[in-house]
């Protein structure tokens, strides 16, 4: 076997060409800007001669092109030179490391990467970042693995030849980090030559989170030199499409940000654009933000992209790590360490932990190390403070790790800068299987790489002050305590807010109070400062007070007197309560009670003139009616619930004529207007039947009376014409009823012949039927007050009553009493029966 040769070098040293498998660098630096605006100033001073000068002419050359193209020769050696850089030092990691798999020296080893390249039919580049992945097995290889599993269906492997594009930009782009690590600026035109454009991208940005909050623009690519320069520094608060990066740990993806409305840099160059915005974090702090940009909208992508992007930040994330320890003008920043944290810690008056990360194997945040506590800390379990320090947080308090919990919060200020503030929050602790709590108020931040954890924990003294305190102000009450002996005199903040005065005024002195009063409350006051301060004794009066602002309040107050051992007063102590709300509310409800009192006598005075004339037309006991060959007997039963006297009405009166007029009607409604629209109705119908017209023409001219001439009201009525000659019933309906006919042991309704409801229309037509009674017939005519329910159709209470008046019964009157017994209304309406009984 012939000796291979050795390798190209990828960067082609020596003829200032860069190889065709590298790829070419987009974003410029500044050197590189500046020979771009060149171009422009020369375009006024152009060298090339038109036709027909002489040579000697088109060999001048203006000063200021000869600087644009020695800027340009330079700016294109200096890429040379990175890209050659990049790919020497990746090929000679890969040395390194077949230095240490084979045990062989550093020649040997480059003769042995040379075989396996020409064996592999890749290039020694893309061969050797194959060589690191294998190796490293970190993050970048486990992204490249994963898209080259997606593309080509196999894992990666040295054999998967012409598919490494992907995995050199990204170890291109981590080797010009590396080399770069305090140069963000570099750093980000690395990004976006080796990894970014092959993606698309043609613009990236990288943040550094601050502090306070606020991001800078630390580096940037494919942005003009003026944008990168309005977009310098974002004050903390200001929402940005890098800010939002911040929000999520799988970053903001945004399809287009004309959807969004958010400003970003480069937002006129590229303003309908996708973006990314990825939170760069290390060892689960956020140092800053990764945003990508497209020239056009961005489509969903694929996971191993989302994955290689972030793999991005992640290098980014170390660049500015570096970069926060280094002020705008390039030198160091001081943070402070552990150690003076622990005397920031030991200085402070409250409980407080200093806690540092701590990482896994893969520089993963798993827990918070408790560094140090001071001497003031309390354990909500109270374990002393060498059992928690040097404890992992985690361990030394388990339930914190709940959702929302406190070692939730304490990863998020680590990782954010963003501090946390937190009032009664719960501790939790276990001492063996038993967990222990404790409220405390919470306070997190972070300095430096470290974090520090203050509580104070809540008492019981403490609590119940702050229930009294909650109390007070839901009560509108304020204490006070004088001292007679030395004139002090303390006041609460609630007694200020009551007075309605600050603080700096002072309190109002007992003995003053009758200046701040009404002067109408002045004899009050008196005998309650007497009762109070000469004899000795606890008092208490209610007084209107009249404010500085011209708001007159409503207090009471109570004091009692603190007396020493001989029996001299040195203290009074006591409070006042705002009754303003329970004065006006006992002012509306005395005038509330005055007005139904003034409705109740109202309403009693119309009930009682409603019954007098219902009871003047229709008394509830009638001796019955004697006629030739017939006997007609009346029960009226009143509603159970006075305010519901209802228009039922009935007549039975013998005409001129020989004939007897019965009928039964019911009103709509209740109340005086229904016993008078039944007056009216009834004394009509009494005046209308001596003109001997037949029960269907007195309905309908009775119709009319309803309709015109009693305010339009609607009633229901059955009228039947009585022949004791020929024992013959003429009858008609409006509405109502038909009467039930009951002979021997058989009852059953007469037909339901036609005919609608009074006063429901101007004029209306109600059809007679005729029929024949024999001896001891008798005929019901009722109200619906006798059968209607809520809980039973009309049929199933008719049916009810048809089976009551069967029973056959000597007495009239006593068959009457009986259909009432009976009755199953529970409409609490009033009833009207009839009954005739041909003799």
């Amino acid at each position: 076997m012939s000796r291979p040769q050795q390798p190209p070098d990828p960067a082609s040293a020596g003829t200032g060409e860069q190889p065709a498998d590298a790829p070419a660098s987009c974003g410029e630096p500044a050197s590189g800007r500046v020979a771009a605006a060149l171009p422009a100033a020369r375009s006024g001073q152009d060298t090339v001669t038109a036709p027909g000068e002489d040579g000697d002419a088109a060999d001048r050359i203006s000063p200021v092109g000869r600087l644009a193209s020695t800027v340009e020769r330079l700016r294109r050696e200096v890429r040379a030179a990175q890209a050659e850089a990049d790919g020497r030092a990746l090929i000679e990691l890969a040395k390194g490391i077949l230095v240490e798999r084979l045990q062989c020296g550093p020649a040997q080893a480059a003769r042995q990467l040379a075989e396996l390249t020409e064996q592999a039919g890749v290039t020694p580049l893309e061969f050797a970042v194959e060589v690191i992945n294998q190796a490293s097995r970190d993050r970048l290889s486990e992204v490249t693995a994963a898209f080259l599993a997606a593309t080509t269906g196999q894992p990666q492997g040295p054999g998967t030849a012409g598919q490494g594009s992907s995995a050199v930009g990204l170890r291109s782009a981590e080797s010009a980090a590396l080399a770069a690590a305090q140069d963000a600026q570099t750093v980000a035109d690395s990004l976006l030559a080796h990894a970014l454009t092959p993606l698309g991208a043609v613009a990236v940005a990288i943040w550094a989170l601050g502090a306070d909050g606020s991001l800078t623009l630390a580096g940037s690519a494919g942005f003009s030199g003026a944008e990168a320069g309005r977009w310098r520094h974002v004050p903390p608060g200001v929402t940005t499409v890098a800010r939002r990066g911040l929000t999520a740990r799988t970053g903001q993806w945004i399809g287009s940000l004309s959807d969004t409305a958010l400003p970003s840099v480069g937002q006129h160059q590229f303003p309908h654009g996708g973006r990314v915005a990825m939170p760069a974090a290390a060892a689960g702090r956020i140092h800053g933000v990764l945003e990508i940009v497209w020239p056009a909208p961005l489509e969903p992508q694929p996971p191993q992209i989302a994955r290689q992007i972030e793999a991005l930040a992640e290098l980014c994330a170390h660049t500015l790590e570096t970069y926060a320890l280094r002020r705008p003008d390039g030198s160091p920043r001081i943070l402070p360490d552990a150690a003076e944290l622990t005397d920031l810690a030991d200085g402070l008056h409250d409980p407080a932990l200093v806690l540092v990360p701590h990482v896994d194997a893969g520089g993963e945040l798993v827990d918070f190390r408790i560094h140090h506590v001071n001497a003031r800390f309390q354990d909500p379990a109270g374990r002393p403070r060498g059992v928690v320090n040097g404890a992992l947080l985690l361990e030394a308090y388990p339930m914190a790790a709940g959702d929302g919990g406190l070692f939730e919060q304490v990863e998020r200020v680590h990782a954010t800068g963003e501090p946390f503030r937190a009032q009664r929050m719960r501790l939790t602790a276990l001492v063996g299987d038993v967990p222990l709590s404790a409220v405390a108020d919470i306070s997190v931040s972070r300095h430096g790489g470290s974090v520090l954890l203050i509580w104070r924990i809540e008492d019981e003294t403490a609590r119940l002050a702050h229930l009294l305190q909650h109390a007070q102000r839901l009560g509108r009450i304020g204490g006070f305590e004088e001292n007679l002996l030395t004139g002090e005199i303390t006041w609460n903040g609630q007694l200020y807010h009551l007075y309605g005065q600050p603080t700096s005024l002072g309190p109002v002195p007992l003995e003053d109070l009758p200046a701040h009063a009404h002067p109408d409350d002045a004899v009050a006051l008196g005998r309650f400062l007497r009762t109070l301060l000469y004899h000795h004794r606890p008092a208490a009066t209610a007084f209107r007070l009249q404010r500085p602002d011209g708001v007159t309040r409503h207090l009471r107050v109570a004091a009692e007197p603190v007396l020493d051992s001989d029996g001299r007063l040195n203290l009074v102590r006591g409070a006042y309560q705002d009754i303003s709300a329970h004065h006006w509310t006992e002012v509306a409800l005395a005038a509330t009670r005055d007005q139904l009192a003034h409705t109740e006598q109202q309403a009693s005075e119309r009930h009682r003139l409603t019954l007098q004339l219902q009871h003047a037309i229709m008394p509830p006991a009638q001796a019955p009616l004697e006629a030739p060959g017939l006997r007609v007997a009346v029960r009226y039963r009143p509603a159970e619930t006075e305010q519901l006297v209802g228009g039922d009405w009935y007549d039975a009166v013998v005409l001129p004529a020989g004939l007897v007029l019965l009928c039964v009607g019911d009103v709509a409604g209740h109340g005086i207007e229904a016993a008078t629209s039944m007056v009216v109705l009834r004394n009509a119908l009494r005046g209308l039947a001596v003109t001997g017209a037949g029960p269907g023409q007195l309905l309908s001219w009775l119709n009319m009376v309803a309709h015109h001439l009693t305010g339009a009201v609607t009633a229901t009525a059955v009228c039947g014409l009585y022949d004791p000659e020929r024992r013959s019933l003429r009858w008609a309906r409006a509405g109502h009823l038909p009467p039930v006919l009951v002979r021997g042991t058989e009852a059953t309704p007469l037909p339901l012949v036609k005919g609608m409801l009074l006063g429901a229309v101007p004029e209306a037509v109600y059809e007679e039927q005729e029929m024949q009674l024999a001896v001891d017939d008798t005929l019901l005519m009722y109200t619906d007050g006798l059968i209607e329910r809520r809980d039973r159709s009309v049929e199933e209470s008719l049916t009810h009553l048809l089976t009551t008046a069967r029973a056959p019964q000597p007495v009239l009157e006593q068959q009457l009493d009986r259909l009432l017994t009976h009755s199953r209304s529970d409409t609490d309406d009033d009833t009207c029966v009839v009954g005739i009984r041909v003799t």
